[in-house]
């Protein structure tokens, strides 16, 4: 045994001259003697001393003189501190190889103080003077290493060391070393913060560095250091702007965050006039007529001029130049494959820029979906939150949050919430057909988390009410208990809201509570009937009865619950019910929960009291008092106060270092602050100078040629020697700017080669900058200029595409597009008509083969095949769903699925509406007013809209002319047709046209302007159910057969009671002038029973002819109404508009 251990000993320690000492001795880890050299004790010694011998041999390797072995064992010490195992015991023998003339061994070195520096100081302090030595050394991974190193001993004794080395790296010649630099910044001021004004001086130093690699590094220790400094960002705006895309990933996140504060600081807020409506329009309008009518002449100046005097104060919005750079140069980024970028870049727009330009970061944000889960939990939350905000942002893409098998319940629950704050008049239907799936999931916790948000919908929306509570009245037959128990609480919840007109559900519920296990369901059962007793009288008392039976056994939200029904009807019923209320107070005495105790306690008193005194009076205003209905609310509403992206958001907490956005200042600081004189190096001025003479070479040949074929010589003279000037001040400007974005590798270029490039990046920027529709920086010292015309960029394109044959040419033609881009179009026209034909016939038929070339079609990682055609607002149900929805298993909800249907025939109408609407006042229209009504026939552009006969009128005492439609606002695909424009309109003259509308089968208004010369007037029209419908032809057997496929959420149901009895004719008339259906035809051989009293009416939407069915039963007063629309908003809102007309019979 002894033997073995001895054999052990040499592969544990790796050297042989420790075998003596392994065994006994002073070495021995048991403690033992030398001489007591069991097998026992050698055996646990070679256990124990296992750890320790290994690094004796990392010891001794790296004492050894050969390079070749330290630097194997130091290799072997950074892959042990990379796993995580502690190697700290090593620190004097690693800092002995410091000196090491090794450039590999010094950065394993390098790396193994910086992990324990900071544990080991005292010995880290001793080699000190070997890191300055190394600051010193020829290569510039030494240098940086050693002032990681230093920077990561947090000794204040070192702070004076520290903070010279750290000027010193930050004007090193390396980029890498000035990078350290930064890094070694926040370290040095969480250390010592009274060094604070000596690394502002270098952070303002590294912050001029104009290399992509500092530029991020010095950002994060400025936002560490002194963010309130935006002083030093001043100078530094523009450069870091134009530098953003080549940063480094990490880098781009740092700057975006940082010049976000400073655009929130120094621009004024782009959506500042975005939530003017038209009430204060039509509030000014109406102000001022009433000053005109009531006050007296000079009072009426008075005011008028005071208002002028204000309308001259309040200037238009113009976007500083700066702020349109910040996002031109952040947007390419949308583009990175780092989702942080992204999202970074996706809150600067969300944040400084317009509300019109937050589209532009949709499709990035969608395109992040399909990353790893982390990353879209991280994107779905911050579309969660600001899908409360911008609802119409997402809308069109509501089917990238469609769940998919394999996500998870996290990201379910997210695109839950993020659906339900998106449902809409429009999107309803879509988002409720999703729900149907959904609760056919086998995910328990998913199908409750479904119900929740069809409960949010019914509470958002009341036109679907009705229909999200027969759906889930469907979902009480439900074999999971779980299913069941959630649809019982959402019922109640949607039930508070219009409880008298859910009567039959409340019966029925009622019936349901022996049935129904789970707590919660139970107690919301009985809430309900304690609440609204009224509607069952004789169940209740029952429903008490049953309760009180079996009290020991409930859960205790149920005994609390059975209290309150106990003495709400004791209070109304206690000829009934008042022995059980006393048998049921006398159970929960004795109860073992002290809240149910408490409860009993308190009601006994209140009903029961056993001295007459006024608490008694008051037990009905306590108990009986009306509830105010629940307020379904998201869970992500008290998110929005955070920064977009951020840690915060995540949390809905403020995290460590959360520093908020500033708000917008009211007027814009001085624009000046950020211009920057440039400074030129000699061999930059000799360019500029060569560039300029040849400049003037060909302006003067031009200038010759001009004055050979120019009538007007002396006008021509004068002329283009100002262009010349012109020309050389705006070369200098764009050259100026050139000379910032120029690296050392530029400046060996030839100055012919500088002339091209210049001209093409000049033609460049221009193009991007008519694109985005704003002025263009020319200069680096904020001179504005308007961008050029885009058919001066395909001249200069269409030049340098003909340099091949002949230089001469290619000078000649340009210096004149250079000099006709700076003319005034006038200028332009008078040049092009004096030039003499200089194109030949090769270049002519080479302009005109390039003319027919196609444009290529740029591809953009933004337009994704899945996201570039966005879902319309409104589109058929039967054909929006056919691909994307599931078929669901045995489920209660299967019955409301449906099947494409064929297009039905239109008929025409039975009555035709005389009922005219207002479209414009004619005190908002300044005299011109406008009355429109539905002739109930399609619009002869298109069957898909609706024809509406306009009758507008001058109600003025002057002339109106030009009357047309304008400014049409479509949301979801919605389409206008409109009117010829009307000339002129006389005095009192009424004029009547023909406008045609495509609803898109929604119920969003029709928005648009009507416009005159002396003004705009905005207008809406709401669509009336009614009307926007065409009656079909169809069977009764086609009647009953799509009437069944139309079940479930796409069948609502109702009861009208009229005031007399009325036959069925009066009924039919009455049904077809408040819409425009048709009455189906009864077949002789339906014997059904009950078809005597009932009457079929068909019709089809305008937009996507899908069939809307409506069934009257009449049985004396009472008329039941049912109705069946895919379309589920149409088929609620239509059974409303019949039940009201059917009311006033």
């Amino acid at each position: 045994m002894s033997s073995y251990s001895m054999q052990d000993a040499p592969a544990s320690t790796g050297g042989g001259s420790h075998m003596q000492g392994f065994g006994g001795g002073p070495n021995n880890v048991a403690g033992g003697s030398s001489e007591s050299g069991s097998a026992t004790g050698d055996y646990g010694e070679s256990i124990f001393a296992s750890d320790v011998n290994k690094h004796e041999e990392l010891r001794n390797m790296l004492e050894s003189a050969k390079d070749n072995m330290k630097l194997e064992a130091m290799r072997r010490i950074i892959g042990m501190v990379a796993k995580g195992r502690n190697v700290s015991s090593l620190f004097p023998s690693v800092v002995k190889n410091v000196l090491s003339k090794s450039n590999e061994l010094k950065k394993l070195v390098y790396v193994y103080l910086v992990r324990y520096a900071e544990e080991e100081q005292d010995l880290a302090l001793l080699s000190i003077s070997a890191f300055q030595k190394a600051l010193k050394d020829r290569n510039q991974l030494i240098r940086a290493s050693a002032l990681r190193v230093l920077s990561s001993i947090r000794v204040t004794v070192i702070v004076p060391i520290m903070m010279l080395s750290i000027k010193d790296a930050s004007s090193d010649m390396s980029p890498f070393v000035r990078k350290t630099a930064a890094h070694a910044i926040p370290k040095l001021y969480s250390l010592d913060e009274s060094q604070k004004e000596n690394l502002i001086e270098v952070i303002e130093k590294l912050l001029k560095d104009r290399t992509t690699l500092v530029a991020g590094s010095a950002v994060m220790a400025f936002e560490i250091v002194c963010p309130e400094r935006t002083d030093l960002v001043h100078k530094n705006y523009r450069k870091l702007c134009n530098l953003l895309v080549d940063v480094d990933e990490w880098g781009q996140m740092a700057v975006i965050n940082m010049l976000t504060h400073y655009a929130r600081s120094q621009f004024l807020d782009p959506n500042q006039h975005a939530d003017m409506g038209d009430a204060a329009f039509y509030t000014e309008s109406e102000g001022e007529d009433e000053d005109d009518d009531e006050d007296d002449d000079e009072d009426s100046e008075d005011s008028q001029g005071e208002k002028k005097e204000k309308k001259k104060k309040k200037k238009p919005y113009t976007m500083d130049a700066d702020h349109r750079l910040l996002l031109r140069c952040a947007k390419p980024l949308l583009q990175s494959r780092n989702s942080g970028v992204v999202m970074s870049v996706c809150q600067l727009y969300f944040h400084i820029a317009p509300r019109s330009e937050h589209t532009v970061v949709i499709k990035p944000m969608l395109r992040l979906l399909h990353s790893n889960r982390e990353v879209q939990t991280v994107v779905l939350t911050n579309i969660a939150t600001l899908s409360l905000k911008f609802k119409g942002l997402f809308e069109p893409y509501i089917k990238s949050f469609f769940v998919h098998s394999q996500d998870s319940t996290q990201i379910r629950s997210l695109k839950l919430e993020i659906m339900t704050n998106l449902a809409s008049d429009t999107s309803v239907p879509i988002i409720l057909k999703e729900f149907q799936t959904y609760v056919s999931s086998s995910d328990r916790d998913f199908v409750a988390a479904t119900i929740q948000a069809i409960g949010r919908c019914a509470s958002q929306l009341e036109d679907v009410t009705d229909t999200c509570v027969n759906g889930l009245m469907r979902l009480l037959q439900h074999r999971d208990e779980l299913v069941v128990g959630e649809s019982v609480v959402i019922i109640k919840k949607l039930l508070q809201l219009q409880p008298s007109e859910h009567k039959e559900i409340i019966v029925h519920l009622t019936k349901l509570v022996d049935g129904i296990k789970v707590p919660m369901a139970r107690a919301s059962i009985l809430w309900l009937i304690g609440e609204y007793s009224e509607h069952v009288p004789k169940l209740a008392p029952d429903v008490l009865r049953k309760m009180a039976k079996n009290f020991s056994n409930e859960e205790d939200i149920v005994k609390l619950q059975v209290l309150n029904l106990a003495a709400k009807l004791m209070l109304i019923n206690a000829k009934q019910t008042k022995l059980l209320a006393q048998y049921v107070l006398n159970l929960a005495k004795y109860d073992i929960n002290y809240d149910i105790r408490d409860r009993a306690r308190y009601l006994r008193q209140l009903l029961f009291p056993a001295e007459k005194g006024p608490l008694g009076k008051y037990a009905k205003k306590v108990l009986l008092v009306s509830k105010p209905a629940p307020v379904l609310e998201s869970a992500y509403k008290d998110r929005q106060q955070w920064q977009v992206g951020s840690l915060s958001l995540m949390l809905g907490a403020a995290a460590a270092g959360y520093v908020a956005l500033p708000d917008f200042p009211e007027e814009a600081p001085d624009p000046s602050v950020r211009e920057v004189e440039v400074e030129y190096s000699w061999a930059e001025s000799a360019k500029r100078a060569a560039k300029k003479t040849k400049k003037g070479k060909k302006g003067k040949k031009k200038t010759e040629l001009e004055d050979f074929y120019s009538s007007d010589d002396s006008d021509d003279d004068d002329s283009d020697e100002d262009d010349d000037d012109e020309d050389d001040s705006d070369e200098d400007d764009s050259d100026e700017d050139d000379s910032d974005e120029e690296t050392d590798e530029d400046e060996d270029d030839s100055d012919e080669d500088d002339d091209e490039d210049d001209e093409d990046e000049e033609e460049s920027d221009d193009s991007d900058d008519e694109e985005d529709g704003e002025w263009a920086d020319s200069s680096s010292e904020g001179e504005v200029l308007p961008s050029r015309s885009k058919s001066s960029a395909d001249g200069a394109d269409s030049d340098d595409d003909d340099s091949d044959d002949d230089s001469d040419e290619e000078d000649s033609d340009e210096d004149s597009e250079e000099e006709s881009d700076d003319e005034p179009p006038a200028r332009k026209a008078a040049a092009k008509a004096k030039s003499p034909p200089k194109a030949t016939a090769s270049k002519a038929s080479k302009a005109a083969a390039k003319s027919k070339v196609p444009a290529v079609k740029e591809v953009s990682l933004l337009d994704l095949d899945d996201l570039s055609s966005p879902a319309p607002a409104a589109t058929s149900a039967s054909a929006s769903f056919a691909s994307s929805m599931l078929q669901p298993a045995t489920s209660a909800m299967q019955s409301m699925s449906l099947s494409p249907s064929a297009t039905l025939q239109a008929s025409s109408s039975v009555f035709t509406t005389t009922e005219s609407h207002e479209l414009l006042n004619r005190i908002s229209g300044r005299g011109l007013g406008a009355q429109y009504r539905y002739t109930r026939r399609s619009h002869l552009f298109s069957e898909s809209m609706v024809d509406l006969e306009v009758t507008i009128t001058n109600n003025g005492d002057d002339e109106v002319h030009d009357v047309a439609v304008a400014n049409k606002k479509s949301e979801g695909g919605m389409a206008i047709h409109e009117f010829d424009t009307i000339s002129s309109l006389d005095a009192g003259e009424s004029r009547t046209v023909s406008l045609g509308v495509d609803f898109k089968d929604t119920l969003n208004p029709a928005v648009f302007d009507i416009s005159c010369r002396t003004g705009k007037f905005p207008v809406k029209i709401p669509p009336i159910v009614g009307e926007i419908i065409q009656g079909a032809v169809m069977s009764e057997a086609d009647f009953k057969q799509k009437s069944n496929q139309l079940k479930g959420m796409n069948e609502s149901a109702g009861q009208a009671t009229l005031k007399a009895a009325q036959e069925l004719h009066a009924l039919c008339q009455c049904v077809l002038r408040s819409s425009n259906m048709s009455l189906v035809q009864r077949s002789s051989s339906s014997g059904d029973g009950g078809d005597d009293n009932t009457l079929f009416f068909a019709g089809r939407t305008t937009s996507a002819h899908l069939p809307v069915l409506l069934r009257l039963t009449m049985d004396d007063t009472n008329v039941k109404l049912t109705c069946n629309c895919e379309k589920m908003v149409i088929g609620s809102m239509l059974l409303k508009e019949v039940k009201s007309a059917l009311g006033k019979l």
